[in-house]
């Protein structure tokens, strides 16, 4: 009679090794005059299913030489399976399509399988081994959840992080310097409402590997850039985030923030091209947004803008950029425009300390009530109170709004160190506000442009349009039409007087020097040239 042996070997358990399964499996062949014709070991395989590779060989060869073996000899019942109606069906195909019996090493050769005390036997030796299971799955299960709520991540280091070992040999993380800088970077400008795919290419060049459409957005949703642990919900626990002992690569203010803009429905973004930086917010003069590309001519292509509406109508893409350039650079602020801000603006710094310390505690006071909410909350969802999907809803709204006014907590602390920073570093650098749109990509490029002009600049006769210009630049501008490079199309009142507003006075500065910008105004332009 012949016989094949299977052996198996599970990850989380240990205790029967393939080399004693297989030494005992042959003692049983010998004692029981069989020929052992092969062996299948299966090392780390999921016991619950069939679908192992090696079991799969052991089928593969009993259909190959069907009918030359009579039994399939294991160690114990649990090394076949411990999923007690598979099992039970398994060994039904096998002795019925085959002609195979399936026997443990501590069952007699002659084993009736038709008895129904034998299968009554073997139907609770399996319903143990299933019981054991799913013992360990509970185990396991519970020992991860117990290593979370203590702060420790398990499993591979995400992007940003890198797996090490303590001095007891456990697995922990550790911030990866190179890449932590892309995760930062990610979250700065996907705050600044830099569109994902934009984000994806600068990620890239930084040494971003992840690819994918949802690439970012898994980076972005990863509460662990936080500082932070997801721990599943568990029987009447609920799902929760706790503080991790690994360092945090982004602020949970910002990880916040981040899910809330997330969870919100964003505008379309007009698809650009680092080829093309006007399309999106360039108009024809009949007010249609105009497309751009590349036209193949005689010996190389020619880059073209032109108006969906008036397509016999190209514009050469070198001259328009061009006469751009001319207009970014007449708006530059000159040396005396430039002293005279700094002045004005460190003026309009100088806030009552009284009301900004009456805001920040009420701002504190929130952020406690707040805190009292989340506990209630709690306590109301342990109590059986609420239903998880409740207790999930609130939760997450409850965490942004504390999220939000932290951050304006932590915004009004620094926001005096803030505009003198602004005042002493950026201010300087609007002489040439061309240099700042060459340097930018094309979403800051964009952002330029909607700053100057909101969504009113056009091209048409030949010349730049506009029927807006940012406040900061209405004298620039002014002489800009002057000079025809743009053409300033609406009217202002008191433009050559140009007032600059303080807390103590409203004046005018003397005709010998030029004319200044509006300090507020352009204070807050340099703010956001700060933040690009």
């Amino acid at each position: 009679m012949n016989a094949i042996g299977y052996l198996r070997l599970s990850t989380k358990d240990q205790s029967k090794s393939l080399q004693y399964q297989e030494s005992t499996i042959r003692d049983y062949c010998r004692r029981n005059e069989l020929e052992l014709k092969a062996i299948f070991k299966d090392n780390g395989e999921d016991s619950y299913t069939f679908d192992r590779p090696n079991y799969k060989a052991l089928e593969d060869f009993i259909k190959k030489y069907l009918g030359q073996c009579q039994y399939l000899i294991v160690l114990d019942h649990d090394r076949f399976s411990r999923n007690l109606p598979e099992a039970l069906m398994k060994i039904t195909e096998l002795e019925k399509k085959y002609g195979v019996k399936v026997i443990s090493t501590n069952e007699r050769i002659d084993i009736d399988t038709s008895d129904p005390d034998v299968f009554m036997k073997r139907a609770f030796d399996y319903m143990i081994a299933n019981k054991e299971l799913f013992t360990i799955r509970s185990r396991t299960k519970q020992g991860i959840r117990n290593a979370r709520e203590n702060g420790r991540y398990l499993g591979r280091a995400p992007f940003g992080y890198e797996n090490v070992l303590d001095g007891t040999k456990r697995n922990l993380i550790r911030i990866n310097p190179k890449q932590s800088v892309v995760v930062a970077r990610i979250f700065r400008e996907y705050i600044l409402g830099v569109p994902p795919y934009i984000i994806y290419k600068s990620a890239k060049e930084m040494g971003f590997k992840h690819t994918g459409s949802n690439a970012i957005f898994d980076i972005l949703k990863n509460p662990l850039h936080a500082g932070l642990i997801r721990v599943p919900a568990y029987k009447n626990l609920p799902e929760k985030l706790v503080k991790g002992i690994h360092e945090a690569i982004v602020s949970e203010t910002d990880f916040y923030l981040v899910q809330k803009m997330l969870s919100q429905k964003r505008r379309m973004q007009v698809r650009t091209d680092d080829d093309f930086p006007m399309r999106g917010v360039l108009k024809c003069w009949c007010g249609t947004k105009m497309t751009a590309g590349w036209t193949k001519g005689c010996r190389q292509y020619y880059l073209y803008y032109r108006c969906i509406d008036h397509t016999n109508v190209n514009i050469p893409g070198p001259r328009l950029h061009e006469e751009f350039a001319k207009i970014l650079t007449g708006l530059s602020f000159q040396e005396q425009q430039i002293a005279f801000l700094i002045e004005a603006s460190r003026k309009l710094a100088e806030n009552p300390m009284k009301e900004r310390r009456k805001l920040l505690e009420e701002k504190a006071q929130q952020v406690i009530a707040i805190d009292q909410k989340i506990f209630l909350l709690e306590q109301r969802y342990m109590n059986s109170d609420i239903e998880t999907s409740t207790y999930k809803t609130w939760f997450q709204k409850y965490k942004v709004e504390k999220a939000i006014l932290e951050s304006e907590l932590n915004s009004k602390k620094e926001k005096k160190g803030t505009v003198e920073s602004i005042i002493e570093r950026v201010l300087p650098s609007l002489r040439n506000v061309h240099d700042i749109y060459e340097k930018g990509n094309i979403f800051q490029k964009h952002s330029i442009v909607r700053v100057l002009f909101k969504e009113n600049l056009a091209y048409g006769g030949g010349s730049f349009r506009t029927n807006y210009i940012h406040p900061a630049f209405h004298t620039n501008a002014l002489e800009m039409n002057a000079k025809g490079l743009l053409f300033y199309e609406q009217a202002f009142e008191n433009l050559n007087k140009n007032l600059v507003s303080t807390q103590e006075e409203i004046r005018t500065p003397t005709p010998i020097q030029a004319p200044a910008p509006q300090a507020g105004a352009s204070t807050n332009f340099a703010t956001w040239v700060f933040t690009i």
